[in-house]
């Protein structure tokens, strides 16, 4: 498929959901590699024994850059052997026009992602996205982060 037909498409789903994932279970190990890459080792997220007395979520948590960090994973964007879009040759992180974190997740939690189109900027040799990008936590109403998310497409 080439470049502009795949960017036609997507021309047609502006404001509409590009994706929505499968539930990933937060676990402590993810948790606690994620602390050890980023130094990051604040109680709240790896001591379970203080977090469950002290902490007003009564768990440990995930980091909130964890959480929105799991993006390319989820979305599904940088599966070896599986382009997001066929032709595809690569995705680049381009950056973010705005982030929050509107809800912790709890260690044992499950999140998913939901993607929306939001624009479509064209480039040579391919296109950047701009989609909403919402984690949604398993049983609870307040999404654990909503970010605008700008990813370069390379065909």
């Amino acid at each position: 498929m080439s470049l502009e037909t795949v960017r036609a498409e997507l021309g047609t789903q502006i404001g509409q959901d590009l994706f929505v994932s499968d539930w990933v279970q937060i676990t402590q190990e993810r948790v606690n590699a994620f602390a050890q890459a980023t130094d990051d080792h604040q109680w709240i997220h790896t001591n379970p024994e203080r977090a469950a007395a002290e902490s007003p979520w009564k768990a440990t948590i995930a980091h909130g850059y964890l959480t929105l960090s799991l993006y390319p994973m989820i979305r599904g964007i940088v599966e070896e052997g599986k382009p997001a879009f066929p032709g595809l040759r690569t995705v680049i992180n381009y950056g973010l026009n705005k982030v929050r974190f509107t809800a912790a997740v709890k260690v044992g939690a499950r999140v998913r992602g939901r993607s929306k189109l939001l624009a479509i900027a064209d480039f040579e040799g391919g296109f950047m996205l701009t989609e909403e990008f919402t984690m949604e936590i398993e049983g609870e109403k307040k999404p654990a982060c909503i970010a605008e998310i700008l990813m370069r497409y390379y065909f």
